[in-house]
């Protein structure tokens, strides 16, 4: 399977009307479709925004981070071609399951992994490193605060 393959069963999700979701069950449910793990994928939005999902954040490069997941602006070609587009990555859910299909592309370059992880932000390897460090200082924080996969 393509890695963007998986892209074009994005748009089912996200045309469901998901506005009786609780914001909780966004992740669960994202990560179960893109088969990530629902506690990274919490952690990597808690390193990438703070939770909040109207954040943008311009990049040194140029590049814009939109959104809960801080979805890169080099995505957006590839997402419009699925119906996708910028104000879309301010909706928290639709955020969710973007983020899930960056990281698992990422899991599925890497494998299963710390590398995998730290390259939804950066595939350059200290970066990279640097930002796996992260995320697992917040999942540890999460799990030592009492976080279980059924938490809704």
């Amino acid at each position: 399977m393509r890695p963007l393959s998986c892209l074009r069963w994005l748009c089912v999700p996200l045309l469901i009307s998901i506005h009786g979701l609780a914001f909780a069950d966004c992740f669960d449910d994202a990560a179960s479709f893109h088969h990530v793990n629902p506690l990274i994928l919490r952690a990597i939005a808690i390193v990438e925004s703070g939770n909040r999902a109207n954040l943008t954040n311009t990049n040194r490069n140029g590049s814009i981070d939109y959104g809960l997941m801080q979805i890169n602006s080099i995505h957006l070609p590839e997402l419009a071609r699925y119906g996708i587009g910028k104000a879309d990555l301010f909706n928290g859910c639709k955020s969710v399951y973007m983020g899930a299909w960056i990281l698992r592309q990422s899991i599925e370059k890497y494998g299963n992994t710390w590398a995998a992880i730290g390259s939804y932000n950066s595939a350059t390897p200290a970066y990279r490193d640097r930002y796996a460090a992260k995320v697992q200082r917040v999942v540890n924080k999460l799990l030592t605060n009492g976080y279980t996969d059924e938490m809704r």
